[in-house]
């Protein structure tokens, strides 16, 4: 096997995935883990929520690609921090629809601007053409 042939962990295309999107997540990391006192997780309820409104921790699991336990723990630790409101849900009471309380809304709302903040931080590395190359690309990727 010449040199050429051999494995390259370092240019593996699910790696340097990976290492791109934990650089840039630890980058906004600052945002919601010092201000807020959130894990990754716990933003990501927080965004889906806010973006989609009302949902279930099933209907954050399947959009958001979580596991169950990590979305269970996120949400009670939303709901410790007044983040995270429980509705009942009459027509079936095993269905536990979650909502923004005011405050979670706020803290939303103040985490979207810094989330699009740093987008554009991460998009300026790139030409124009590069990004939208990216984008299509990493999108040709997650969906099937």
């Amino acid at each position: 096997m010449n040199n050429d042939d051999r494995f390259e962990p370092g240019d593996f295309l699910p790696y340097l995935l990976n290492r791109a999107a934990e650089e840039s997540s630890l980058g906004f990391q600052r945002h919601y883990r010092e201000r807020y006192s959130m894990l990754r997780t716990e933003w990501r309820v927080l965004f889906h929520l806010g973006r989609y409104g009302e949902l279930t921790a099933r209907e954050i699991c399947d959009r958001g690609r979580m596991h169950k336990t990590k979305v269970s723990r996120a949400v009670a630790a939303l709901e410790r921090k007044r983040y995270v409101e429980r509705h009942s849900c009459p027509e079936d009471r095993r269905r536990e629809p979650l909502a923004l309380s005011r405050l979670g809304s706020r803290v939303y709302e103040a985490l979207s601007i810094e989330a699009k903040r740093y987008d554009a931080e991460l998009a300026a590395r790139l030409s124009t053409g590069d990004l939208k190359v990216l984008r299509r690309c990493l999108k040709c990727l997650i969906e099937p």
